[in-house]
C-alpha cells in the first residue's frame, strides 16, 4: 500500500474554465524520497496542498479524483486530523509563521497536539541543533528575522512535527549554501521520515538521495516518473527546453555524450560524469577530448568581469539598519558603477537586504553618507510589490512614458495571465510579475534585485539573467543579492561578502569563492560546477609529472 496517492486527480479554481492541474496519477511508497519538478504554474504546490487537505478545506478549489493517505481518502478527515500524518513546508515561509518568538513558532504545532511541555522543549532544542541554529534564537521574534532566517525557522517548525510524511515546497529558496546543505541533509535522512516529497530547484547535494523524479508539464500532466539518473540523461535537454531545472552535471554529461564520451552509467554527480577521465584511469586521448569539452562547459558559465563606469551610487562610512532596528552593518564603503553588476553574498541574516535597501535609498542610514539617485528595487518577497486587481493593471500602473503594456507582458511570459488577479498566480509567476512591473517603469539609473531567482523555473531564471545582462549593457548599475553562486559567477563583475557586521571581502566572484577562509567564515560555497574546475586542475598537474622510469 502506498503512503500517499493521487488517482486521476484534477484541481480547478473557482470560476476557472479549465483545470489548473491534472489529471494526475502519482503514488509515493514507504521509504521513498521523491522530487517533483515542473515549470512555474504547472500545479506542483496545488497537488501538495490537496494531499494535506488544505485544498479544498482552506484554499477554495474543487478536486476531482481521489487522494489517499495510508490508504484512506483524504476527504474522509479534516486537514487538522491529518496533521499527525503529513506536515508541509510552504513555499512562502510567512505562511507558516505567526510572528511569535522562534521557540514558540517551533513549539506551536506540538502544543496543538497536546505534547508534554518537557517533550516539546527537548524537541525544539533538538531541531535547532540539527539545523545548526543557536539556542539563543528561541527568544527572537520571527518577524524581526531576515527572509532566509524565517525560512530556517519555518523549516524547523515543520521538521519538529516528525510526521511520517514530509512535504517540502522550495525549502531552500532563500537559504545560504551552508544552510542549504544542512537542509538537504535532513531531507535525505531516511531515519527521520517514512516518505519525503520535495519541490526544489537547487538540486546539487540533493539529487543523489532521490529515488524518483516526477515531472509535471505546463498543462499540469505528468510528463515523466522515473529515477533521476536515467531521467536527466535521456530527457535532460527536453526538460531544459520546457523551462524545467536539471542538475548542473547533466549539461556536461550531454556535451560529453555528443562527442562519444559519455560514461556507461547514468550519472548523479560531476564525480560520476568525470570518473572515466581521471588521470591514471582514462586513456590520454579521451582525457584530452574531455578537457576540451569541460573547458567549453566552464566558459559558458563564467562571465568576464568588466570595470564599472562612473559611480552611480555610493556609501561612505555608512551604518545600515533595518526599519526600527539597530544597526547591523557599520562603516560600509561601497561603490556601484555604471554598466556593472555587483553581487551581495553572505550568510542568512548578515544584512544583505538591509545593505541593498540602503544603497537603493529606501532605508535611512544611521550614520555616514549615501550619494546617488533613488534606485528601482525588486523585493525578496514579490507579494510586497503587487497592489493591483489584475496582472494587466499591475503593469499599466507601472508603465513610464506611455510604454507598451502588451510588450512587457510578452517579454516576461505573462501575456496569457493578463486578466488574472496577481495572487492567483504561482509564486514563480508572481516573481516575474514583480520584476516586469519594475522593468516597465524603466527610468532607473541603477536597480537592486533581492533574490530575484528564488522560486523561478529555469525559463524564468533565464529571463531574469538576460534582463540583468541587458541592464548592464545599457549602462545601468545593478546590485544583485543572491544565494545562487552559479548565477553570481555567471553575471557579476564584482562581489561583496557581507558577514560579521561589515564587508568581509570584495573582488571578482571566482577569486572570492576560491578563498577557503572567506567561504568558511561566510557560509558560502563554490559554484556547483567547481568539481569540473578541480578535475581540470588535476589533469593539468598530472600532465606535468614525468613518467616513472
Amino acid at each position: 500500500m502506498s503512503l500517499a496517492q493521487w488517482e486521476g486527480v484534477s484541481i480547478r479554481y473557482p470560476f476557472a474554465t479549465s483545470d489548473a492541474v491534472g489529471p494526475v496519477d502519482i503514488a509515493i511508497g514507504h521509504g521513498e524520497r521523491v522530487l517533483v519538478l515542473g515549470p512555474s504554474g504547472s500545479g506542483k504546490s496545488l497537488l501538495m496542498l490537496a494531499l494535506t487537505g488544505l485544498i479544498p478545506n482552506a484554499v477554495p478549489a474543487s478536486v476531482a479524483g481521489r487522494i489517499k493517505l495510508n490508504g484512506a481518502d483524504v476527504a474522509s478527515r479534516s486537514a487538522a486530523q491529518w496533521a499527525d500524518t503529513v506536515a508541509q513546508y510552504f513555499q512562502n515561509a510567512d505562511e507558516t509563521l505567526c510572528g511569535m518568538r522562534v521557540g514558540e513558532e517551533i513549539a506551536f504545532a506540538l502544543e496543538n497536539r497536546g505534547m508534554e511541555p518537557a517533550s516539546i522543549a527537548a524537541r525544539v532544542a533538538d531541531v535547532l541543533d540539527r539545523l545548526g541554529l543557536p539556542q539563543e534564537w528561541q527568544g527572537r521574534r520571527s518577524s524581526a528575522l531576515s527572509g532566509g532566517e524565517r525560512q530556517l525557522v519555518a523549516l524547523a517548525s515543520v521538521l519538529a512535527q516528525a510526521t511520517p510524511i514530509l512535504i517540502a515546497d522550495e525549502p531552500t529558496s532563500h537559504l545560504s549554501p551552508s544552510a542549504t546543505a544542512k537542509a538537504h541533509g535532513l531531507l535525505s535522512d531516511r531515519s527521520a521520515f517514512e516518505a519525503v516529497v520535495v519541490i526544489d530547484h537547487r538540486l546539487e547535494g540533493l539529487i543523489d538521495a532521490i529515488d524518483r523524479v516526477v515531472v509535471l508539464g505546463e498543462n499540469g500532466s505528468v510528463l515523466a516518473d522515473m529515477p533521476p539518473g536515467p531521467l536527466f540523461r535521456e530527457r535532460g535537454t527536453n526538460l531544459l527546453g520546457a523551462g524545467i531545472w536539471r542538475p548542473a552535471f547533466s549539461a556536461l554529461d550531454d556535451m560529453l555524450g555528443a562527442v562519444g564520451l559519455a560514461s556507461e552509467q547514468a550519472p548523479l554527480s560531476f564525480s560520476d560524469v568525470l570518473a572515466p577521465f581521471e588521470p591514471g584511469v582514462g586513456n590520454d586521448a579521451a582525457i584530452a577530448a574531455a578537457c576540451v569539452v569541460a573547458q567549453r562547459y566552464i566558459e559558458q558559465r563564467i562571465s568576464v568581469p568588466s570595470a564599472g563606469g562612473k559611480v552611480v551610487a555610493s556609501l561612505r562610512q555608512a551604518d545600515c539598519a533595518p526599519p526600527m532596528g539597530r544597526a547591523v552593518l557599520k562603516d560600509i564603503n561601497l561603490d556601484i558603477g555604471e554598466g556593472e553588476i555587483v553581487g551581495l553574498i553572505g550568510p542568512n541574516g548578515a544584512g544583505k537586504t538591509t545593505l541593498a535597501a540602503s544603497l537603493a535609498g529606501v532605508l535611512r542610514l544611521r550614520a555616514g553618507h549615501r550619494e546617488g539617485p533613488m534606485a528601482g528595487i525588486a523585493f525578496q518577497n514579490p507579494e510586497a510589490q503587487l497592489v493591483a486587481a489584475s496582472v494587466r493593471e499591475e503593469i499599466l500602473g507601472a508603465i513610464d512614458g506611455g510604454g507598451d503594456c502588451q510588450a512587457v507582458l510578452e517579454r516576461w511570459g505573462l501575456a496569457g495571465f493578463a486578466e488574472r488577479h496577481p495572487f492567483e498566480l504561482s509564486f514563480g509567476q508572481k516573481r516575474r510579475l514583480a520584476l516586469a512591473s519594475l522593468d516597465a517603469r524603466g527610468h532607473w539609473s541603477f536597480v537592486v534585485f533581492d533574490e530575484p531567482f528564488s522560486g523561478l523555473d529555469a525559463a524564468g531564471a533565464a529571463m531574469v539573467a538576460e534582463h540583468l545582462s541587458e541592464l548592464k549593457k545599457n549602462g545601468k548599475g545593478v546590485v544583485l543579492v543572491s544565494h545562487d553562486m552559479d548565477m553570481v559567477v555567471r553575471l557579476c563583475d564584482r562581489v561583496a561578502v557581507i558577514a560579521d557586521g561589515g564587508i568581509l571581502a570584495e573582488g571578482r566572484p571566482l577569486d572570492i569563492l576560491g578563498d577557503t577562509a572567506v567561504t568558511e567564515t561566510a557560509g558560502l560555497a563554490r559554484p556547483s560546477f567547481a568539481p569540473v574546475i578541480d578535475w581540470l586542475n588535476r589533469v593539468e598537474m598530472a600532465s606535468r609529472v614525468p613518467a616513472a622510469g
